[in-house]
C-alpha cells in the first residue's frame, strides 16, 4: 500500500466513523502507527481531519433535521438524539468534547446543529475531542512497542 493509499483510506476510515454508517477507525490508525511506515503527526493530522469533517456533516443533518429526522438511514435513533440533547442542555457546547465517545458523541454533533451551535466554537471543541482520542491511540500503541 502506498502512503497516498494510506492516507486516503484512513481519511475515509475516520470520516465514515463520524457519520451515518457505523464504522471504527482507530484499528487503521493503529495498524498504520505499528508499520512505521508515515510519521504519526501525520497520521493524527489526517484521522482527526477526516472525523472532525465527518462530524460537520452530523451538524448539517442537524441544522435541517426537521426534514430528515424520519429517512431510514439518519445517523441517530430518537433516543440518543434525546439523551445527547439532555447533556447538551445540562452542559451547553462543552458537552462537545465527548463527541469522541461511543454511542453519544455522534447524536451529540447532530444536537448540536439542531441546537443551532456556531460553526467556529464546533469546530473547535470537536476538533479538540477528537484529535485528543487519536492522540490517546497513538499513545497507547506506542506504548506496546
Amino acid at each position: 500500500m502506498t502512503g497516498v493509499a494510506a492516507l486516503a483510506g484512513l481519511f475515509g476510515a475516520a470520516f465514515v466513523a463520524a457519520t451515518i454508517l457505523p464504522a471504527q477507525s482507530e484499528a487503521l490508525l493503529a495498524a498504520l502507527l505499528l508499520a512505521g511506515v508515515l510519521p504519526w503527526p501525520l497520521l493524527i493530522a489526517v484521522a482527526s481531519t477526516g472525523n472532525v469533517l465527518g462530524s460537520v456533516v452530523n451538524w448539517l443533518l442537524g441544522r435541517g433535521i426537521e426534514r430528515l429526522r424520519d429517512r431510514r438511514w439518519f445517523p441517530a435513533g430518537e433516543r440518543a438524539l434525546e439523551r445527547a440533547g439532555r447533556w447538551y442542555r445540562r452542559w451547553g457546547r462543552w458537552s462537545l468534547l465527548l463527541s469522541w465517545a461511543p454511542v453519544v458523541g455522534d447524536p451529540l454533533t447532530v444536537v448540536a446543529g439542531v441546537l443551532r451551535e456556531p460553526l467556529w466554537s464546533f469546530l473547535i471543541l470537536v476538533t479538540l475531542a477528537k484529535t485528543g482520542r487519536y492522540l490517546a491511540v497513538a499513545w497507547a500503541v506506542t506504548q506496546t512497542l
